[in-house]
């Protein structure tokens, strides 16, 4: 019997020393987690300093290769000094350590150094959930789906790191390293569809974001010179999506009407303060064939103006219009939003002009542009629109040219232009224009905004690139108010009929996805679009008015905060439920031999007097057993640290159960 003891309290010593001296993570281990890491950041590594990224790849590497040679990890001081260079570099960068793109990288930083200390499976637990942390700011650059898609793939490599750091009989075998994975993201899905659904929308983020992180948005301005839309114009970047009710009317009314400009300083013109005294508003036809009904999908773009067509007859929530009857946000767009808009094609705006705004619209330099000032005067006494008719028939017949890539204009832009090159965008004859009008004695403004957009025959909807960004006037005529005049439209009508893309030359450079000679790769990419509107609209644009309508419509009667709140909760509570039951029944249906063991342990226990309470512990039942049955107290220790061991820490196998079940043998009245 003593041989035996003592074989069976060598074989327990042995199992215990394997249960708690768990190896540290393998070099596959190792691999994985790494790998993981860095598809985490590659998404931000084309925002990130070139000198960022090289250090977090030189990290990453280096911890490898300590693992691989195996060299000792960097002293602590050297952790500090590259700590403290990594923190001076991202302020000089950026001027501050604040901000999106400072704490993102320094976050990158701070994580990339962790892997020169990280020698424990403690260690990869923490970087694991930091790369958790870390994938989500990837957000505050980009929110496409194609990025949701890509999120998927690093954070099922963590997971997968996570495992098998979880693992503890050391390397996890990759068939049940992948079947766990794919069984916890998927056993979580459920409830992340529940609080997607049901979660109740606030207003507005949740925290705010850095302001820095809207200084990438893309869009019209509110000031024009030559050559600022012409470089607008070059990028294939959606401006807004729009959606018609009695669909999408023709091209020559699709005028998106945004800033309008009333300032020159012979070159530039810019937005003035508004008038002391407002216009009138519209005065619109009683026709309501002439009414449209649409909703728009802005893009950010960090401007507080809502395109709508001309004449706008509703307002969104939270604008108001300007004096020139120009929609304006109460706050910059710098998320994505969407309104439902109503305009009138036909109508009549500010049929009286009051002497501030008359002065305002006939505001020119001192100075400058002689010849065009000369031509302007020899019409001065004519009707104005006969003045507008023969500036219009001068764009159109004394050769000008409508081009992506003008020449340089001089300090007298607008007489270069007219006179010397008759090459330009629409800008060049938008600013030109108005300058005529205006020294003929019109009332003359220029507004900015965009022409036309692309029908997508696949979700029904129109696409406004930033590429269909235009400028044109409005001139104010005696009993008709403001008209709008294009006078690109006299050089080249294709581009309002058609568009840019058939406007240009063949030699221009223009967006891949606005050129007519890829009808392929046009369609694939009007499927991709349908599909990312679908995102926009049903994911990143499920707000709280849409969430209540979803559910309005679902239930066939109108809800709540108080209604959603209460719908989440019990299915929160519903799911929780019906995963403890299924644990419960499963736990009580099934019992393996090591409980089946355990379940013999209490029973002998309890013949010796010694009663299990449901919320003891093994180790509390056994000290308190070893007090009142001190002549098993050695036995009672060792049957209770092999059985954590067995249960918690260590690989099963028929021989050490085996040696278990001994123990509890010997355990006899």
């Amino acid at each position: 019997m003593a041989t035996q003891d003592k074989k069976i309290g060598a074989a327990s010593s042995t199992v215990l020393a394997q249960a708690q001296a768990l190896p540290p993570p393998s070099l596959s281990e190792l691999v994985i987690l790494l790998s993981a890491m860095l598809l985490t950041m590659a998404m931000h590594f084309s925002y990130f300093a070139p000198w960022v990224t090289g250090l977090i790849v030189l990290f990453a590497s280096w911890r490898l290769l300590l693992n691989i040679k195996g060299w000792s990890m960097p002293k602590v001081w050297l952790l500090w000094g590259l700590n403290l260079l990594g923190i001076g570099s991202i302020y000089l960068q950026h001027g501050t350590l604040f901000g999106r793109d400072a704490s993102v990288a320094f976050l990158a930083l701070m994580i990339a150094l962790k892997f020169m200390e990280t020698n424990s499976r403690r260690d990869f637990v923490v970087l694991i959930f930091a790369g958790y942390f870390f994938s989500i700011t990837t957000f505050l650059f980009s929110q496409s789906l194609l990025l949701g898609f890509y999120l998927l793939v690093p954070v099922f490599v963590l997971t997968a790191s996570l495992v098998g750091s979880s693992y503890p009989q050391g390397t996890m075998a990759l068939s049940l390293r992948l079947r766990t994975t794919t069984a916890l993201l998927l056993h979580g899905l459920p409830i992340m569809l529940l609080l997607f659904l049901f979660f109740p929308r606030v207003p507005g983020p949740l925290w705010g974001v850095p302001q820095d992180a809207y200084k990438s948005m893309s869009g019209l301005s509110d000031e024009m010179e030559p050559g600022s839309i012409s470089e607008l114009s070059l990028s294939p970047a959606v401006a807004f999506r729009a959606e018609f009710e009695q669909g999408i009317p023709a091209a020559h009314l699709l005028y998106w009407r945004g800033p309008v400009l009333n300032q020159f300083d012979g070159r530039r013109w810019q937005q003035a303060a508004p008038a002391t005294e407002p216009e009138a508003l519209s005065e619109r036809t009683p026709e309501q064939a002439s009414q449209l009904n649409y909703s728009v999908t802005l893009e950010p773009h960090n401007r507080r103006w809502l395109f709508m067509l001309d004449m706008p007859l509703t307002l969104p929530d939270n604008a108001r219009f300007s004096p020139s009857r120009q929609v304006l946000a109460d706050k910059p767009v710098r998320t994505r939003m969407r309104y439902a808009a109503t305009s009138q094609t036909q109508y009549r705006l500010a049929a009286e002009l009051n002497p501030q705004t008359r002065a305002l619209t006939l505001q020119l330099p001192a100075s400058g542009n002689p010849r065009s000032r000369a031509l302007a005067q020899q019409w001065q006494g004519q009707a104005p629109q006969a003045v507008i008719k023969t500036a219009l028939n001068m764009l159109h017949e004394q050769g000008f040219i409508y081009t992506l890539s003008p020449p340089p204009l001089g300090s007298d832009s607008v007489d270069d232009f007219l006179f010397n090159s008759k090459r330009g965008f629409c800008e060049h004859y938008a600013s030109s224009f108005v300058f005529l009008m205006r020294a003929a004695g019109i009332p003359a403004r220029v507004v900015l905004g965009y022409q036309g957009g692309e029908i997508n025959p696949v979700g029904r909807y129109l696409i406004v690139r930033q590429s269909s960004a235009h400028a044109w006037a409005e001139v104010w005529l005696q009993d008709q108010g403001w008209v709008r005049v294009d006078p690109t439209a006299a050089v080249s009508p294709t581009r309002v009929e058609r568009g840019l893309n058939f406007a240009l030359p063949d030699e221009a450079v223009l967006p891949l996805m606005a050129r007519p000679e890829f009808p392929l790769l046009h369609k694939l990419y009007q499927n991709w679009d349908a599909v990312n509107n679908g995102w926009n609209q049903w994911v990143l644009g499920y707000n709280q008015q849409r969430q209540l309508e979803l559910f309005s419509r679902l239930t066939g009667k109108k809800v709540d905060w108080s209604w959603l709140i209460s719908s989440m909760l019990i299915g929160l509570f519903s799911i929780l439920g019906l995963l403890s039951l299924l644990l419960f029944r499963r736990s009580r249906g099934k019992s393996t031999p090591l409980q089946r063991l355990y379940q013999d342990y209490l029973r002998r226990l309890a013949k010796l007097g010694i009663h299990s309470h449901p919320s003891e512990s093994p180790t509390a039942l056994a000290q308190r057993a070893s007090q009142q049955l001190p002549q098993h107290a050695q036995t009672l220790q060792e049957i209770t640290s092999l059985y954590l061991a067995l249960r918690y820490g260590m690989p099963r196998s028929a021989q050490t159960v085996a040696e278990f079940r001994l123990w509890i043998e010997k355990l006899k009245p």
